[in-house]
């Protein structure tokens, strides 16, 4: 096989293998990984993928379909190099050498504490290694994923609603609706999409959220947060958040850095903020802002009720600077999508649909 058409095989069974992937949870611990077995002639020997923790991982998945033996001589493909821990499974690395696989080809390295260094030992073992195949798309599926192993904490997006001039609600603290349905909608599908949601306690005994993704009927999406609520402070027992699908997970607050290492710990991703300026400033303030989600209403209200407080600034030089990501037209009102930086990322140009 010439270096070109090897080249060319790797690409084309790396996209089968992410293809696979994405048959398993895109939610938890861990991350959706897909592999696919080839023969030394390039025939498909044998396909697999993860399903969850708990459950075996793609390389021993795609393994367990092959006779004993069968897998000699043979090239796996997988998504995410082979882990090298002992979990809840056997690390894969090992596996793959035992079962006398003379290639791996993989795309992104396993950034885990415990579960990297597959390759050291596929190599000390005489297989040979090949990475980075499709790095750029499999590094795209498996963003939330990278993002939390390698920093240790969920992505952070922060949201708030508010009038051109920063206020969440009037003088009287009324607060609903700043933004139009659908704003709203918007609003949903984002919790939708995140691995969790979270407030402060003063919000749930301020406005009672229930923390839920709906519809535009007020039916629950199929796809839920799961609720997080920061504060020392017990929930009230007839708080809506107690009758949200998923059991709310509490959390102190007085170190956030450390309460988002624990939410990555227990398989949370991607963190969506909604709760009130106290939070919304705290999260600032630390410096744990991936993403604002801005929801501006054409309105001017004035009054004391701010999106944020004080987050630490005290001049101008110290601002926190954003760069735009999108602007995007919702009724007659406008979503602001920004992310940390000065500079728009020439990966991430500023689209407007306004």
């Amino acid at each position: 096989m010439t270096t070109a058409t090897r080249a060319a095989t790797d690409a084309a069974t790396m996209r089968r293998a992410l293809e696979l992937a994405e048959r398993g949870p895109a939610r938890g611990v861990n991350p959706r990984v897909g592999c696919v077995i080839l023969s030394p002639d390039g025939d498909v020997l044998a396909e697999g993928w993860h399903r969850g923790a708990g459950t075996a991982h793609a390389e021993v998945d795609a393994l367990s379909k092959l006779a004993p033996g069968a897998a000699r001589g043979a090239t796996a493909v997988v998504t995410l190099e082979p882990c090298n821990h002992v979990g809840r499974t056997g690390p894969c690395a090992q596996a793959l050498v035992d079962a006398g696989v003379a290639r791996v080809v993989y795309a992104v390295d396993d950034p885990g504490r415990h579960s990297a260094g597959g390759s050291r030992t596929l190599e000390q073992a005489g297989v040979d290694v090949s990475r980075g195949v499709l790095a750029d798309e499999v590094e795209g599926f498996l963003e939330d994923w990278l993002f939390a192993t390698r920093e240790r904490r969920p992505r952070v997006t922060l949201k708030w609603a508010s009038s051109l001039d920063g206020r969440v609600g009037a003088a009287d603290g009324t607060s609903r609706w700043i933004t139009g349905r659908e704003a709203r909608a918007d609003v949903h599908r984002r919790r939708a999409s995140a691995d969790a949601i979270a407030v402060g306690m003063g919000t749930v005994l301020a406005d009672d959220p229930a923390l839920t993704a709906r519809d535009d009927d007020g039916a629950l999406l199929d796809d839920q947060p799961v609720p997080v609520v920061f504060g020392v402070r017990a929930i009230p027992a007839g708080a809506a958040v107690l009758r949200h699908p998923l059991e709310p997970i509490t959390l102190a607050g007085a170190d956030l850095a450390d309460d988002l290492e624990q939410l990555q710990r227990r398989g949370i991703r991607s963190l969506f903020v909604e709760g009130g300026p106290t939070l919304a400033s705290a999260v600032l303030a630390a410096g744990l802002v991936d993403e604002l989600l801005v929801y501006l209403a054409p309105a001017v209200i004035g009054g004391p009720l701010t999106a944020i407080g004080d987050i630490g600034v005290a001049t101008i030089a110290e601002a926190q600077r954003f760069h735009f990501t999108d602007l995007v037209r919702l009724g007659d009102d406008v979503l602001v999508v920004a992310r940390p930086g000065t500079a728009a990322h020439p990966d991430t140009p500023t689209r407007e649909r306004v």
